[in-house]
């Protein structure tokens, strides 16, 4: 189903383009959640109650604007409202500390998405290993118990997982870097 399609049915309330939409759209809604919370569970959270908002709010959408930038535009608002609830809550030991919200342009957002878009195309076991280390902040130790497999096979796979990244990725690449960047300045001869 294309995006057009995909919109329409969904504006009209059809359940398969709520589904399409939630297949299509969960990792991405969950990228920007957990990017804004830092906080897996609560990003969760934020997922499920984004996709009960497109829901109700279906009426709304004009399918002549852009799915993904509506999607995301309610994802970043849903995960700042939860911040803020979370905020108010009285202070415990176990909480953990605050968490910045930064405003990301729709730029970002569309990044983020592809993104996320290339991780779920990846092999199966090697978009684990990348969901773990990177959304989930695992260690190559942790990421092996974790899936059950050696600490070298997690290695391979994410070394794999990465050159893979960085191909279907490279539109994304930023300017060449300046004598600024701390990366580079050493390699001036």
């Amino acid at each position: 189903m294309d995006d057009t399609t995909l919109a329409g049915r969904f504006a009209e309330g059809h359940e398969d383009g709520f589904t399409a939409v939630y297949t299509a759209y969960r990792g991405p809604v969950f990228g920007v959640a957990v990017n804004l919370l830092a906080n897996p569970g609560l990003a969760e959270e934020a997922t499920q109650q984004t996709f009960i908002g497109l829901w109700r709010n279906r009426a709304r959408y004009d399918p002549q604007r852009s799915l993904a930038a509506w999607i995301f535009g309610i994802a970043r608002k849903t995960a700042i409202d939860v911040y803020r609830r979370e905020r108010r809550q009285p202070a415990t030991v176990d909480q953990e500390p605050e968490i910045a919200v930064e405003a990301f342009s729709a730029e970002r957002l569309w990044e983020v998405w592809e993104v996320r878009r290339a991780v779920e195309q990846l092999p199966p076991e090697e978009s684990a290993v990348v969901r773990l280390s990177h959304y989930y902040q695992m260690t190559h130790s942790e990421i092996a118990t974790s899936l059950g497999v050696p600490v070298g096979t997690v290695k391979s796979r994410s070394h794999r997982a990465h050159r893979r990244l960085a191909e279907s990725l490279g539109h994304l690449h930023e300017a060449p870097a300046t004598r600024d960047d701390p990366v580079t300045a050493g390699d001036e001869s």
